[in-house]
């Protein structure tokens, strides 16, 4: 039977390579000068950690990891910025945590939709990922273009088509 999986995950190089650009951009700009901004990209637990003096440079970094990142290829979705900046002393800390994973709220979400659909089609919560699998390919595909048309809070990839 033909199936595929819906995952929401970002490429570690593809961030690794965003966060380094963001880096040297603002390593270059003149409002930077003289701050001791850091910006440091975690790998195992895909956070972004951030420490710089006041509240404007931090929207400053937030705006050009943004733009950076979709220019890589990563959607703006993938973060989250939820979280406030802590100070610390004399610097503010910001930890932005990159979404890798569905969460269970989303597969459900995702899962109703393609269910509310009527399509012939069976999806099934798998860890952190749906895996949808029919009779025919196009049914598995109708299911995508539903998806992408959906108005779900994180960008979704569509991954082993078999």
């Amino acid at each position: 039977m033909p199936s595929f999986d819906i995952v929401s995950k970002v490429d570690t190089q593809t961030l690794d390579n965003a966060v380094n650009v963001v880096i040297k951009e603002i390593a270059n700009r003149y409002d930077f000068r003289d701050s001791n901004t850091s910006i440091e990209l975690n790998k195992k637990d895909m956070l972004i950690n951030i420490e710089t003096t006041n509240d404007m440079q931090i929207e400053a970094i937030e705006e050009v990891l943004i733009m950076r990142s979709v220019k890589q290829g990563i959607d703006s979705r993938s973060y989250d910025f939820s979280k406030k900046a802590e100070p610390s002393g004399k610097v503010l800390k910001k930890t932005i945590k990159v979404n890798a994973g569905l969460e269970k709220e989303v597969s459900k979400k995702i899962v109703k939709l393609i269910k509310d659909s009527k399509l012939k089609v069976d999806a099934a919560i798998m860890d952190d990922q749906v895996r949808v699998t029919a009779k025919k390919i196009d049914d598995l595909q109708a299911v995508i273009q539903l998806l992408r048309k959906s108005d779900v809070d994180v960008p979704l990839q569509f991954v082993n088509m078999k």
